[in-house]
């Protein structure tokens, strides 16, 4: 668990330093208090929720999903981030993203779960007063109120801070009256309180209000019809003349651009986690039917294209929750040594999570992605099956869809992944261009022509990692020469670039993640790790080689041109290895199992 004397580093150091193996989290170091937690909500979700799915879809019963929070509440699955003394448990982040993570394969009602607890408390939790905490915090943690954040507009999407909806001081001066429309929000048919963000005047930023639904001159829309999540309540909601005491403003005037930004970095993560589980769960059912259907007179898991599926969901998904494992702890322990330094407890959870933002971004992507594909291959191994709404992948595929426009589209968060790296690359507080000017120089030089000696366990995979944070380096180098502060335009060379660090940083992680498993059980009873490892670490170098080369094509000329394809095939070079039987050994151990097992 985290603790004060952990070395802290810094979000984005990924990309320029070298993690040790034995400094990251996995999910082998939960507690058993924590393993119990997790087994609670699987317990709840198998309980409550799984058996009910058509009928939360239908949304015939209107009461139906909030009965179901005010459950989670009674098992005090609303409070895990909120601090004791306002009625909630306190835990670290970790263990919220644990929770996050099981609950996260709960269809509509992970949806509702996650907004209620994230985006709908985390505002007043980190932003609020003291006032504002013990009034509202107890209960959004016991579940007596449901929350819904209101930002969304018809013309804001992306650009949250065009947002039109007014706040105007009342002659009373004790009241701001709200007038506006909010689009796609989430729990908005049930929610007794909602996070609203408005404008004051000709104010260039937003200011966040806390606004109960009994204030008056709430209407709404009906529930919208949505291609997945339908069980999810996602009205318009209308505010005509909504009197809000102004003591229900969060935090200052024109702070509420910021509150969302920080409170979306949370989400952000929390999604990808989410995403996670769901691709475990998914990956459950698809072994299942796996092992249950036959053709040609055997079960279709002994055929090598169906392992060949359920091999690569499986290196996607333990990869990317060793990301999200461990940024989460690198979250805890900067947010350990915040406190340690004095920080307001508030004030540190935002402060260690912004800190971690580009990480954050990067994990929204990857676990939305992963579960797109996890749910995609689900479908193929159901075959017909698989497009019945009387099988589970139907529902799993349109519920997926989601998260890739959730808490930003995987398109702004890829562009706020570069971004962020390159203005904390020039405030100095990553040195990021002193080694791309090393990786260009490394290019005049020659080439290592390997070695004779004999290697050691993950050195060639350590190196093939190092040299994709080169080729990463050297084309973010060169675009920042070219197109100095015009780079934040080519939107595509952006998107590119991040698709690279999406790449290092998780099949970094999984790396270190079989790594520090080996230092606990030893290379013989991690086989199946290491070919997890290996098949995502030949997947993604894939992945970086081809963004690479799209980003050089976009912008490098001639001599310059080919230099970097010929440095990006230098530092994208790998020793043969024979993926087709690393594939089957996973997969035979998940079907002989019936179940994902890593």
């Amino acid at each position: 668990m985290s603790t004060v004397l952990k070395k802290v580093i810094k979000g984005g150091e990924f990309l320029i330093k070298e993690t040790e193996a034995s400094d990251i989290f996995i999910p082998n170091d939960f507690t058993e208090e924590q393993r119990m937690i997790k087994q609670s909500c699987q317990e709840f979700l198998d309980q409550e929720v799984y058996p009910i799915l058509d009928e939360i879809d239908s949304m015939k019963h209107p009461e139906l999903m909030p009965s179901l929070m005010d459950k989670a509440g009674e098992l005090g699955l609303l409070g895990t981030s909120v601090p004791e003394r306002f009625g909630g448990f306190g835990m670290d982040f970790n263990t919220s993203m644990l929770i996050a993570e099981v609950m996260g394969a709960g269809y509509s009602f992970a949806v509702a779960i996650s907004a209620h607890t994230g985006i709908g408390t985390l505002p007043i939790l980190y932003y609020g007063t003291e006032e504002q905490k013990l009034k509202y915090l107890p209960k959004l943690a016991s579940g007596e109120w449901k929350a819904a954040y209101c930002l969304t507009e018809p013309d804001s999407g992306s650009d949250a801070n065009a947002a039109k909806t007014k706040a105007e001081l009342a002659p009373d001066g004790k009241h701001y009256l709200l007038n506006g429309q909010k689009m796609w929000i989430t729990n908005g048919g049930f929610a007794d309180l909602m996070i609203v963000f408005a404008r004051i005047g000709d104010d260039k930023y937003l200011t966040a209000f806390i606004v109960e639904k009994e204030f008056g001159g709430i209407t709404m829309n009906e529930e919208e019809r949505k291609m997945g999540i339908k069980g999810s309540s996602t009205r318009q909601i209308f505010f005509n003349d909504c009197k809000v005491p102004v003591d229900n403003m969060l935090s200052e005037q024109q702070n509420g651009f910021k509150i969302a930004v920080n409170i979306l970095n949370i989400g952000r993560i929390k999604l990808g986690v989410g995403a996670v589980g769901a691709c475990k769960a998914i990956l459950d059912r698809s072994i299942n039917y796996s092992n249950e259907r036959h053709q040609f007179g055997t079960s279709i898991s002994s055929f090598g294209a169906i392992k060949h599926k359920l091999a690569e969901c499986a290196a996607r998904t333990y990869a990317s929750e060793a990301a999200h494992y461990r940024a989460g702890q690198n979250i805890d322990d900067a947010y350990d040594a915040l406190i340690a330094g004095g920080t307001d407890p508030a004030q540190a959870r935002l402060k260690s999570v912004e800190q971690f933002a580009i990480e954050c971004a990067i994990l929204k992507v990857h676990g939305s992605e992963c579960l797109d594909f996890v749910v995609d291959e689900g479908v193929q191994i159901y075959g017909g099956m698989g497009y019945s709404m009387e099988a589970p992948m139907e529902r799993a595929y349109r519920d997926a869809r989601i998260n890739r426009i959730f808490e930003g589209t995987n398109e702004i968060n890829r562009i706020l992944v570069l971004d962020m790296m390159l203005k904390r690359g020039m405030k100095g507080e990553l040195d990021v261009m002193g080694p791309a000017q090393a990786v260009a120089k490394e290019l005049m030089a020659i080439p290592e022509f390997g070695s004779n000696e004999e290697e050691v366990v993950w050195q060639q995979e350590k190196k093939v990692l190092a040299n994709m944070k080169k080729a990463a380096l050297m084309i973010a180098g060169a675009a920042v020469q070219k197109f100095m502060l015009k780079l934040s335009k080519e939107q595509e060379i952006l998107m590119h670039l991040a698709d690279m660090l999406i790449q290092i940083y998780v099949a970094e992680s999984s790396l270190l993640r079989t790594e520090k498993l080996m230092g606990i059980y030893g290379e013989t009873k991690c086989a199946d790790q290491i070919d997890l490892t290996k098949i995502y670490l030949y997947y993604g170098l894939d992945q970086l080689q081809t963004a690479g080369k799209q980003a050089i094509y976009a912008f490098a000329e001639g001599d310059q041109l080919r230099m970097m394809l010929l440095g990006l095939k230098r530092f994208t070079k790998i020793e043969p290895f024979n993926l087709k039987e690393a594939r089957r050994r996973v997969a035979e151990r998940m079907i002989k199992a019936n179940n994902y097992i890593y």
